[in-house]
C-alpha cells in the first residue's frame, strides 16, 4: 500500500486543497499537524530539503513538495502512476 504523509497545519488552505485531492483520489493518507510543534516542524524541514512552509508531501518516502508541486503532478497526469507505481511495489 502506498504510504503517503502530509505535513499540515490547521489554518492553511493549502494544507485542506492537498487533502482535497488526495481524498478524491481515495489515497488514504498519514496527516502530521505541526501547528506549535517546534520538534515535528524541524523534522518536516529536515525531510523536505530545507523548506518550511506547509503542506510537505511524501509518497513512499520520496519528497513531493508542496500543494503546488502535487496539483502540478496531477496536471501533467503524473499522480496517478506514481500512486499507482507506489501501489506495484507493495
Amino acid at each position: 500500500m502506498t504510504r503517503i504523509v502530509i505535513y499540515t497545519t490547521a489554518t492553511c488552505p493549502y494544507c485542506l486543497a492537498a487533502k482535497r485531492l488526495l481524498g478524491h483520489k481515495h489515497a488514504a493518507f498519514e496527516e502530521i499537524k505541526v501547528d506549535g510543534d517546534r520538534a515535528a516542524r524541524a523534522r518536516m524541514s529536515e525531510l523536505a530539503g530545507g523548506r518550511t512552509t506547509v503542506p510537505q508531501i511524501f509518497i513512499d518516502g520520496r519528497h513531493i513538495g508542496g500543494c503546488d508541486d502535487l496539483y502540478d503532478l496531477e496536471r501533467e497526469g503524473r499522480l496517478d502512476p506514481l500512486l499507482a507505481e507506489s501501489e506495484a511495489r507493495t
